[in-house]
């Protein structure tokens, strides 16, 4: 029977290189985006896509009646992919953003995981992955609203996954370290629109991060394609006994390694040396 899946975060990225993956191996993809433009891109192409907006909810529950309409019902995959970040010293974070950032990260994959459950449950089986970070493992400067979103999507898919256990529903994370992406691209106007850098105590130390924001440079150091990621999803999927969490990059095996085995400090010196 054919496989199916619902993709979030698709316009462009890990998302889309998975949609495109996927659909080239059998399976029939719901791409899923949050902007109707990029749906149509993706139609355009071939891929079945419509709208999903982690922070309304509305979008999310019209979305999955979308699925059980096309398919009777039946969902075998979701992957939770579509985030953003809020780059900014954590005390330069205000309450909204802070409060924004969590309503598509954490709240919205929460959401949606709620709805496809009962789909799962009643059909015996199926496979809930989430997308964290190298960031859902240690914390990094300059990124307090991402990391905790990841932090806590980390605890939360924990628990889930013991939960399920006796459900046949598996509950994997994958954790990308550096990735080709436009989510350096994409964090600007969340930038501008939140932090008051201007006027922050550490106003000076802000242009290291504004210039990664705003001037185009080399890759970052261990940096991979979207396609890295890809693999990991695939096998997440496809295997008999998948991983509770795929690495993905060196940094990601790296940190992973570190948070078990170095104390506190010299874990944030290690950090901190980049």
């Amino acid at each position: 029977m054919e496989r199916t899946i619902l993709i979030t975060g698709c316009s462009s990225g890990i998302g889309l290189d998975a949609a495109r993956g996927l659909r080239a191996r059998g399976w029939r993809v719901f791409a899923t985006c949050r902007q109707e433009p990029d749906c149509e891109r993706l139609r355009a192409e071939g891929l079945e896509s419509f709208a999903l907006d982690y922070a309304d909810e509305a979008s999310v529950e019209a979305a999955v009646a979308e699925v059980v309409a096309r398919t009777g019902g039946k969902l075998d995959a979701l992957y939770n992919n579509g985030a953003f970040a809020c780059p900014g010293a954590v005390e330069d974070l205000p309450r909204g953003a802070l409060r924004a950032i969590f309503e598509t990260n954490l709240f919205g994959y929460h959401d949606l995981t709620r709805r496809v459950i009962p789909l799962m449950r009643a059909q015996g089986g199926g496979r809930i992955i989430n997308c964290s970070s190298v960031l859902g493992l240690v914390a990094l400067k300059w990124r307090g609203a991402y990391v905790a979103t990841k932090f806590a999507m980390e605890g939360l898919t924990d628990v889930l996954r013991i939960e399920m256990a006796d459900t046949g529903i598996k509950i994997i994370l994958i954790e990308p370290g550096p990735i080709g992406t436009s989510i350096r691209e994409k964090a600007i106007p969340h930038f501008e629109r939140w932090i008051d850098w201007q006027n922050s105590a550490r106003a000076s130390e802000y242009a290291s991060l504004r210039g990664r924001l705003y001037e185009a440079g080399p890759p970052d150091r261990w940096e991979l394609p979207a396609s890295a990621v890809t693999e990991k999803l695939i096998h997440a999927l496809e295997s008999a006994r998948p991983k509770a969490r795929y690495f993905v990059t060196t940094p990601t095996y790296l940190m992973g390694f570190a948070r078990r085995i170095l104390p506190t400090a010299m874990l944030d010196w290690l950090i901190a040396k980049g």
